[in-house]
């Protein structure tokens, strides 16, 4: 029995150290991820929208992209369940990688459907970014599993920040195609960070002292589908994730495209565009914490609340308006980061260690396609009625989940 404890404190004190490890790791390497994500959220819709003189055609540059990442969600989930997260995080952003090029060979050749193929592919970076936040809880303490994702998501601060205003930078520098130069190079760095740095994997880790002792077999999309089905507090995570990510990115990609029917420059977008991403990622902390203290549903609750109050006062905001559009998307960012850190949270604490992957890939599959056909719709509601539509529809979709989340609450409390 002594040695059973003797091994038991033992591994506790490596899991302890492996985890200060991996935090730090995918703290450097989402500063610099943030970087490529963030210069091509700022540029995107725009270089599409002028290489084809259609307001449409730009708002399925953040749809690619968007699309992309849930494309890549699902064989970077397959390779989490059998070769652990380093594997599945560099896959990802090497996706990234090679969708930049592609978009830099695009803006050369003057092909917007080139660029939308390349954004499919740079859309890995978003995947990778996503899929780094679940990496930080795999090890996580009982009750500390949102502060240690919340930490993740806060180190994508600096580069997503940074990035938007390095496009205007570079636009003037290289032009577009140095916009898309500034991304691959940021994603060559964070594949090279996360391949070398991300020893050993804290997936593997996490099954030390299971039955296995090992990394979990892969587990299939139905499999997913079915834990979903059977665990309340996983299906109301995801669809809160889901709701998050779906109106973020509907209103904040066409929120440069108003802009522009302004005359707003580059920089005035990404200056506006930065502080929607502080917004996302500068309180995830206090998030983390607040989910941990005081439970995952009154945040996702919260998240929700926010996430109106910014549609409303975008809404009210026409195109000239700065200030009032730069209050409205960090209003935005915060909702997105209640949702994300809350759901992933409560998402991960409801399903069993070998499960993880499999539905966690699942979650990301989700929210990032519906975020997609949540840009292509935002394309067609701006470019056919106006931005204020477009506001009003995401107020009638964060009601509902806010309603859904109330009862959750009330289940909870019984």
């Amino acid at each position: 029995m002594r040695s059973g404890q003797q091994w038991t404190a033992q591994q506790a004190h490596y899991r302890v150290a492996v985890q200060r490890r991996v935090l730090s790791v995918l703290t450097a390497t989402q500063v610099v991820g943030g970087i490529g994500v963030g210069v091509g959220v700022a540029a995107g819709t725009l270089v599409a929208k002028h290489m084809s003189g259609s307001d449409a055609i730009g708002g399925l540059a953040q749809t690619s992209a968007v699309l992309g990442a849930a494309l890549v969600a699902v064989p970077a989930a397959r390779l989490a369940a059998s070769r652990g997260r380093r594997a599945a995080i560099t896959f990802a952003y090497g996706c990234g990688l090679l969708g930049a090029l592609i978009a830099t060979i695009a803006v050369s050749a003057g092909s917007w459907p080139l660029l939308l193929a390349g954004l499919l592919f740079f859309g890995g970076g978003s995947a990778a970014n996503l899929a780094a936040r679940y990496s930080a809880t795999d090890l996580s303490r009982p009750g500390h599993s949102a502060r240690d994702l919340s930490i993740v998501v806060w180190a994508t601060t600096g580069g997503s920040v940074a990035g938007p205003l390095l496009a205007g930078r570079a636009d003037d520098f290289g032009g577009h195609t140095g916009v898309y130069l500034v991304a691959a190079l940021a994603f060559l760095l964070a594949t090279g960070g996360v391949f070398t740095g991300l020893r050993p994997d804290p997936l593997q880790v996490a099954h030390l002292g299971s039955d296995r002792g090992e990394i979990a077999p892969e587990r299939s999309m139905r499999a997913a589908w079915t834990v979903l089905r059977q665990s309340p507090s996983a299906g109301i995570a995801v669809a809160a994730i889901v709701v998050s990510h779906t109106s973020m990115v509907a209103l904040m990609s066409m929120t440069p495209v108003h802009l522009d029917h302004g005359g707003a420059s580059l920089d005035a977008v990404g200056v506006v565009i930065s502080l929607h991403i502080a917004g996302m990622y500068a309180l995830s902390p206090l998030v983390g914490w607040l989910a941990d203290q005081f439970g995952h549903v009154p945040v996702l609750l919260l998240g929700m609340i926010l996430i109106v109050c910014a549609a409303l006062v975008a809404g009210t905001a026409d195109e000239h308006a700065l200030v009032q559009l730069s209050l409205a998307l960090m209003l935005l960012g915060v909702g997105w980061s209640c949702g994300l850190v809350a759901g992933s949270a409560l998402l991960t604490e409801s399903v069993p260690v070998d499960l993880r992957p499999s539905v966690q890939g699942l979650s990301d599959l989700l929210m990032n396609g519906g975020a997609a056909l949540g840009g292509l719709v935002a394309g067609v509601i701006v470019s056919t009625l106006s931005y204020a539509a477009l506001a009003g529809l995401l107020i009638l979709l964060a009601l509902p989940m806010g309603t859904a989340l109330v009862f959750a609450r009330r289940v909870q409390e019984a």
